[in-house]
């Protein structure tokens, strides 16, 4: 008698973690086999006769223990298959991989408060991270120069920042596909605003402080003429020489800036010719001065105005210390002088130590447009057309799997995305 049994086909989920499934029904097939087996040795313990060959039964026992070793060989290689399963899966729990990556404050690329950073690369950089399974363990180094050199020598696993790709750099690390187009501008102080110091120097070269000082000289000459003038001549004059000589220089400045006097005639129209002749000097001092004073400004404008990359030559400019535009103005004989960082060049640019800031277009204006206390203006087209990548050591790992990625994210529409948050439709 043969005993049948039916069998439902299930499916077990292990919990991989792209949803691989593992069925089971080939397991419930053995087991139906080995329970039909067993169900067949027992019937055969009942029901057999006495008188079935020996030789038959010698067969029929060799062949049960084919069947029964080839069952065991089924089992141990399910037993395998499973342990196999779960150690894949095991692996897969704990396969996140902590990499150090360097980084320079550049807004809005790179900010930094409190000890966190944010920013379009580091958003950029925490998505790929998060596809890829890598826990980053951020290192920031105060200029680009050491970034690199950081980068190149393997103390971080990558470098995320505001990065341009230049063949100087390539030579030394490796570069994933670009993911932002930039180049460079300028930054200079707003015009108009030509500083003191400046018009005092125009003033000197050209020989107006001289004329100044020898009109000074005049002033008190005569106040203190008009002083012992009217001391002698004037009975209302005050007598007391601080509050004479303080009446004197009144009516010799009212003379001299506005050309009006409000003397007294002690001498009849001599002493009118004699006003006349004061108000006309006077006249003449205000103009010369004004005219000096605006014709310097004028000039000191136009010098020291910068619009485009061709009025930089014979003048000196500020960049960050390792930047393309460091190496740019370089190759170009352009005098530079380096800096860490934005706030630093700025201060410079205020104290008239350099005439104008070259740096990356977004950085520059970003901080124009997030500080316009500072009394800065970026002018100028764009150009040096440059692009900015992520970078790591010539040896790394990471490079095509970030690469990928950044691919991914631009078909995508994510970085575009990242960069309307940033910098929006105006920038």
């Amino acid at each position: 008698m043969r005993r049948r049994f039916a069998w439902t086909e299930w499916t077990i989920d292990l919990g991989c973690r792209h949803g691989q499934h593992v069925s089971i029904r080939r397991y419930l097939a053995w087991g139906r086999t080995i329970l039909e087996l067993m169900t067949f040795l027992n019937n055969q313990r009942h029901d057999a006769h006495p008188a079935i060959a020996p030789h038959g039964r010698l067969l029929l026992a060799v062949s049960l223990m084919r069947r029964l070793g080839f069952l065991a060989l089924l089992c141990l290689a399910t037993v395998f298959a499973w342990a196999q399963n779960a150690e894949a899966q095991s692996n897969e729990a704990g396969s996140t991989r902590s990499v150090n990556v360097g980084v320079y404050v550049s807004p809005p690329f790179v900010s930094e408060q409190a000890g966190n950073y944010d920013g379009m690369a580091i958003d950029l950089w925490e998505i790929i991270a998060g596809k890829l399974g890598l826990a980053t363990h951020y290192v920031a180094y105060p200029t680009l120069r050491e970034l690199v050199e950081a980068t190149r020598d393997g103390e971080v696993d990558a470098a995320v920042t505001n990065l341009t790709i230049t063949h100087k750099r390539a030579a030394v690390i490796s570069y994933t596909q670009p993911w932002y187009d930039a180049g460079l501008r300028l930054m200079v102080p707003e015009e108009g605003s030509a500083g003191f110091r400046s018009v005092v120097a125009g003033l000197s070269n050209a020989g107006h402080l001289r004329a100044y000082a020898w009109l000074a000289f005049v002033i008190v000459l005569s106040t203190i003429l008009v002083t012992l003038f009217d001391r002698k001549f004037d009975r209302d004059f005050p007598s007391r020489w601080r509050e004479g000589f303080a009446e004197s220089f009144y009516q010799v400045m009212s003379v001299a800036t506005s050309g009006r006097t409000s003397r007294k005639n002690l001498f009849g129209w001599k002493g009118r010719i004699w006003s006349a002749v004061w108000m006309v000097c006077g006249v003449a001092v205000v103009a010369y001065i004004t005219s000096s004073v605006t014709s310097v400004m004028t000039a000191v404008s136009i010098e020291q105005g910068i619009n485009s990359l061709a009025d930089l030559p014979g003048k000196t400019a500020g960049v960050f210390t390792g930047s393309a535009a460091e190496d740019y103005l370089s190759k170009v004989g352009i005098g530079t002088r380096s800096y860490s960082g934005i706030e630093s060049a700025i201060a410079a640019l205020e104290a008239g130590r350099i005439e104008a800031i070259v740096a990356d277009a977004p950085i520059l204006e970003y901080h124009a447009h997030m500080h316009p206390e500072q009394k800065t203006a970026v002018v100028g087209s764009l150009f040096h057309p440059d692009k900015y990548g992520f970078a790591f050591p010539h040896d790394g790992d990471l490079t095509k799997p970030v690469t990928l990625q950044i691919l991914d994210l631009q078909e995508s529409g994510t970085i575009e995305d990242l960069r309307l948050k940033y910098f929006g439709n105006a920038l």
